[in-house]
C-alpha cells in the first residue's frame, strides 16, 4: 500500500500575508493634557491636534487584536531614551511633534536616525505637508488645481492683483484647523491687515491668505501603493495600479458653530452633536466630479512622497471647480470622530482593519512582511497533454 501523503504539507499555501511572528509595536503620539494652563506665549489653541489617550488606546486594542504587543511612548523630549528602552521593532506613528515649523517630520527623523521602522509618510513629505504655502506652490507647478494665494511675512506686502475679496486668512503651518475662525474670512483691506498681523504675531510664523472659495467642501482618502496587494490582508480593496480610493466625504459647514467655515470650533465638536458640521459619506456628487477629486487627490498624494495613507482637503469655487486646500500624510484615527475614520466606516471598512493595513503597508516596506504568495499558474496543454508544471512564485 502506498503511503500517505503529507496532508499538512499538502495543503496549498496560505495566500495572506502575515508576519513570521508577532511584533512589539510602539506607539507613538502627543497627548492633550487635560486642565493644564498654557504658556502665556502661544496661541489659545496650541496642542489642539494632540491626541487623547483614549484614540491611543483604541489603536493598541486594534494592534493587539492580531496578536502584537504594544507600548504608547510619548513622543516628548524624552523620546529618543524611551525608545532605546523599549526596543520596539516598529512603530505606530502618529506624533504631531513639539513645535516649530516642521514639528511633523521630528519624530520621523529621530526614527530614521535610530533605524526604527515606522508607519506613514517619511521626513520630507511630513516636513512639506505642513508647509501650506509650500505644498500649493508644488501642486500649482505641477498643474493641480489650486486658489489664487499669496504668502504674507511682515504684514504690509502688496496684496497681488489676482486676489480678489473675500479672502480667507490662516497660519500657513498649522494643522487641525488651528488658527481658523470667523474671522478668517475678510472682506476688505482693514479686514486683510488685521487678521493677516494677528496670524504673524500669535502664531509665529506666515500667513497665508487665499482666494475664499465658495463652493461645497470635500475630503478624500488614499491608501496604499503600487505593490499593496501583495501585502494586505484585503487585496480586494484596491485598484490595478495598488491603490484604495476611500468614498468621497462632504463637510456641509452650513449649520456648524461657525458657518461656511470648517476650523477648529467646528471639529471639536462630536459628530452629529448640535453645532457639528454635517459629515455626509459617501457624497452625493457626479460622476464627474468624483473622478476629479480622487484622481487629484491621488496625484497630490504621489508629487508630495505621500506613503500608505493619507487625506486631501478640496473646495469648489463658484463656478464648481474643485481646489485643493492641503494634505494630511497623518490623519487623525479617533474612531467615529476622525475624518479618515468617517471615510473607512462609510464603505463598511472597520476601525480595526484600518489600523492593522496601514501597519502591515508600514511594515512591509521595512522588510518585516513577507509578500503574499500567487496561486499556482494553471497547466497549459499542449495537444491535449499538460505542459510543463505550474509553479507557485514569491515576489520579492
Amino acid at each position: 500500500m502506498n503511503a500517505l501523503p503529507d496532508q499538512e504539507n499538502d495543503k496549498p499555501p496560505s495566500i495572506t500575508p502575515r508576519p513570521a511572528r508577532s511584533w512589539r509595536v510602539a506607539v507613538l503620539a502627543n497627548i492633550k493634557e487635560h486642565n493644564k494652563p498654557l504658556p502665556p506665549d502661544v496661541p489659545p489653541d496650541a496642542g489642539a491636534d494632540y491626541d487623547y489617550i483614549e484614540t491611543i488606546d483604541h489603536i493598541r486594542a486594534a494592534i493587539e487584536s492580531d496578536g502584537h504587543a504594544t507600548v504608547f511612548i510619548q513622543a516628548d523630549s524624552e523620546l529618543p531614551y524611551a525608545l532605546k528602552e523599549a526596543k520596539p521593532e516598529i512603530c505606530f506613528n502618529i506624533a504631531e511633534g513639539l513645535g516649530g515649523d516642521a514639528r511633523e517630520a521630528q519624530t520621523p527623523a529621530l526614527l530614521e536616525m535610530l533605524k526604527i521602522p515606522y508607519t506613514g509618510s517619511r521626513v520630507l513629505t511630513n516636513a512639506i505637508a505642513l508647509d501650506k504655502t509650500l505644498t500649493k506652490r508644488i501642486w500649482r507647478d505641477r498643474r493641480l488645481p489650486v486658489a489664487p494665494f499669496q504668502e504674507f511675512h511682515a504684514g504690509d506686502e502688496p496684496l497681488r492683483p489676482e486676489l480678489r475679496f473675500p479672502l480667507f486668512v490662516k497660519p500657513a503651518r498649522e494643522g487641525t484647523g488651528m488658527g481658523v475662525d470667523v474671522h478668517a474670512i475678510v472682506n476688505n483691506e482693514l479686514e486683510l491687515r488685521e487678521r493677516v498681523k494677528y496670524i504673524i504675531s500669535m502664531y509665529k510664523q506666515p500667513a497665508l491668505v487665499e482666494t475664499f472659495l465658495s463652493g461645497r467642501e470635500f475630503t478624500v482618502g488614499v491608501m496604499g501603493r503600487s505593490d499593496a496587494k501583495l501585502f494586505s490582508r484585503h487585496p480586494e480593496w484596491y485598484g490595478p495600479d495598488g491603490f484604495h480610493r476611500f468614498p468621497i466625504l462632504e463637510l456641509d459647514s452650513s449649520r456648524s458653530v461657525t458657518p461656511g467655515v470648517y476650523g477648529l470650533q467646528a471639529k471639536a465638536q462630536s459628530v452629529g452633536a448640535e453645532g457639528a458640521p454635517g459629515y455626509i459619506c459617501p457624497a452625493q456628487v457626479e460622476p464627474e466630479l468624483a473622478k476629479k477629486l480622487q484622481h487629484y487627490a491621488w496625484r497630490a498624494h504621489h508629487l508630495l512622497g505621500a506613503l500608505d495613507v493619507s487625506r486631501v482637503d478640496f473646495r469648489l469655487d463658484r463656478e464648481g471647480n474643485p481646489c485643493l486646500l492641503e494634505i494630511n500624510p497623518l490623519p487623525g484615527l479617533t474612531p467615529d470622530y476622525s475624518d479618515l475614520c468617517l471615510l473607512a466606516k462609510g464603505e463598511g471598512i472597520s476601525y480595526t482593519d484600518l489600523i492593522l493595513e496601514i501597519l502591515y503597508l508600514g511594515a512591509s516596506r521595512w522588510g518585516l512582511l513577507e509578500p503574499r504568495q500567487i496561486p499556482p499558474e494553471p497547466p497549459k496543454k499542449r495537444g491535449g497533454a499538460v505542459n510543463g508544471k505550474s509553479k507557485i512564485h514569491l515576489i520579492p
